[in-house]
């Protein structure tokens, strides 16, 4: 089976705080997961939220994107769907390669 890799062309002025901004989306997803425990669907929708406005400034579309699925999936309290989303944000940040112009 082929692993899903991902390359995203970033802006080089930007190159100091894209690897913050990746590691805030860990984050996010460690918040994602402690919501879920205790059903905490408005706080989910606020991360999704805050995904959906940040990762196209950044250059990270997906991002955006998955952010939006997120704050709609946390809006109908759909759990499955917010954990697929959470493991696609993973995989993305495994697998995503950042080539800076």
């Amino acid at each position: 089976m082929e692993e899903r890799r991902f390359k995203v062309y970033v802006d080089s002025e930007l190159s100091e705080i894209v690897p913050v901004f990746l590691s805030n989306r860990r984050k996010d997803i460690e918040l994602i997961s402690r919501a879920l425990e205790s059903e905490d669907f408005e706080s989910i929708k606020r991360v999704g939220h805050m995904m959906k406005g940040s990762g196209g400034g950044y250059g990270f579309d997906f991002i955006t994107d998955l952010g939006r699925k997120i704050e709609e999936a946390a809006g109908k309290r759909d759990e499955v769907r917010v954990r697929r989303y959470m493991e696609e944000l993973l995989l993305f940040l495994d697998t995503v390669e950042v080539v800076y112009r």
